[in-house]
């Protein structure tokens, strides 16, 4: 495995009168927050404003330093709904929140470029993509208008299809390939401001997800920042025989294994513990 360059100050992921350093003494924490009926997890908790506000509250107050609302499903097997119907649960939620937070950085999971544009308009500040302009051939003309922060993510096929028979010949160098070929594509359409996701869970096998987890150092030496979301994914409640209700230890596990091998954020739907492993995890890596 080649030595990775650990990500450095210099890249910084600057928003609108906001700036987030990433560093391997800096790794921060991404709060989910699914307005939708179907997520695999917390699906249909958090519909009314005050649901919302309360969660929002305590994520923040836990240690948050973005928020990710997502209006569509990518579970296994979802079907998608149209970027009009994401937009009509989206937009009032991030009125909501810019207008009861006003500091809040407010990340929006959309595949559709429409969706991304109005969700700029209104006050978002990262668009989180999970199928890397795959799913909407406009999305990575749309990001180079709006110059906002991307997040890309690797998905075999898509939320409908991807876990029926995920098949690799080399998963991490399969998925940083692909990586290398749209940082290019970004690049030359003057997109700078990119974080890489493996998608754990997308497309993928227990083993692949075990195997991207071991080798996530290599995907630092692609220059970005490093997102993984695991939270109480099946790649942990499906090993322990459990539930997603029953995956938050796992999730820590995971977690700290991520940052040890250089990840910079942690999505999650547990703020208070994923703050808790990067301060033991930064705080082993400075005194040990």
């Amino acid at each position: 495995m080649p030595k990775y360059t650990p990500f450095t100050p210099s890249n910084i992921i600057k928003l609108k009168g906001n700036s987030i350093i990433f560093s391997t003494d800096n790794a921060i924490v991404m709060g989910i927050l699914n307005i939708t009926d179907d997520s695999f997890y917390d699906g249909g908790k958090y519909v009314n404003e005050g649901d919302i506000i309360a969660q929002t509250t305590k994520m923040l107050d836990e240690g948050a330093s973005i928020i990710d609302i997502g209006a569509q499903s990518s579970r296994p097997g979802a079907t998608q709904i149209s970027s009009e119907q994401e937009l009509k649960k989206l937009l009032p939620i991030i009125k909501l929140l810019k207008n009861s937070f006003p500091e809040i950085v407010i990340s929006v999971d959309s595949f559709w470029a429409n969706t991304a544009k109005d969700v700029v308009i209104a006050g978002a500040d990262i668009i989180n993509d999970i199928s890397a302009g795959e799913m909407d051939n406009q999305m990575f003309d749309t990001i180079a208008i709006l110059q906002v922060p991307y997040i890309m993510m690797h998905m075999q096929g898509t939320p409908l299809n991807m876990q029926n028979n995920p098949v690799y010949k080399n998963v991490t160098q399969e998925v940083i390939t692909f990586f290398e070929k749209k940082i290019e594509i970004l690049k030359n359409k003057g997109v700078s401001q990119i974080v890489i996701d493996p998608g754990f869970g997308f497309g993928k096998t227990i083993k692949h997800n075990y195997e991207l987890l071991n080798n996530l150092q290599e995907f630092k030496l692609l220059g970005f920042p490093v997102l993984i979301g695991a939270s109480r994914k099946s790649m942990i409640y499906n090993l322990l025989d459990s539930s997603p209700q029953e995956a938050l230890n796992g999730t820590s596990v995971i977690n700290s294994m991520a940052l040890q091998n250089g990840a910079d954020i942690l999505r999650v739907h547990d703020v208070k513990e994923a703050i808790e492993c990067i301060k033991i995890s930064t705080f082993a890596k400075n005194n040990c």
